[in-house]
């Protein structure tokens, strides 16, 4: 059995780690800002108030931790606001920052005394973090922030390398949650998380800061 930490774990993506990861035999510990009637059902340990912007809650919560080994990560936290060039709203590209960019790297500097050698540390990012296949252009603060978190993952696989620690940069898929207004074209969040445990399971140190899909498709940069 081994010890998963989910961030944005109340709905959507994280909601179906926690549920996959549960169903499996592992251990979950849910991190949210507010949990839900679902979560809650699961019966995992939730910890909630868990602000990944805030230092204050990351040092509350590795005081909660208690020095407890974690076997992974997954920073699936984040957030989609739509920035066009017509109304360039610089607040919401800051904050897209903040929570999808900034976050995931403190919780991560938190976290260090945690993992332990084997430990897996796994980003969600997005497709639309890709430079070589933005075809579309626009989503300015959503973009720049998951481009940004790419090149946080591939620094925190040169990094963490010598501690034992693999990364992944993991790209979702369409998926029919919230934030893609539950568009009829994706997967369903199972479908999705079925993947993404794939690549989690296979990650090694050899082939750490990769940027998968789901399905396991190597992205482009």
């Amino acid at each position: 059995m081994k010890t998963y930490l989910v961030t944005g774990a109340n709905r959507g993506i994280g909601l179906e780690y926690c549920r996959q990861l549960q169903q499996r035999g592992d251990e979950v510990i849910a991190l949210c800002r507010t949990s839900s009637a679902d979560l809650d059902a699961l019966g995992v340990q939730i910890k909630t108030h868990v602000d990944i912007t805030s230092d204050t809650s990351m040092t509350d919560l590795v005081q909660h931790l208690d020095g407890q080994s974690i076997d992974g990560v997954i920073h699936n936290a984040g957030i989609l606001e739509r920035v066009t060039l017509e109304d360039l709203d610089i607040e919401s590209i800051r904050r897209q920052y903040e929570v999808n960019a900034i976050g995931p790297l403190r919780l991560t500097h938190a976290l260090l005394p945690n993992l332990h050698s084997g430990a897996k540390v796994v980003l969600m990012t997005s497709r639309m973090g890709s430079i070589g296949d933005n075809t579309s252009g626009s989503s300015y603060g959503y973009r720049m922030s998951k481009v940004a978190l790419c090149m946080a993952g591939k620094s925190l696989a040169h990094d963490l390398k010598s501690k034992g620690v693999a990364v992944a940069i993991l790209h979702p898929g369409l998926v029919q949650t919230r934030m893609t207004r539950f568009n009829p074209q994706g997967i369903t969040p199972m479908q999705s998380v079925q993947g993404l445990l794939a690549r989690i399971d296979q990650l090694n140190l050899d082939n750490t800061g990769t940027f998968w899909h789901a399905n396991g498709e190597i992205l482009p940069w």
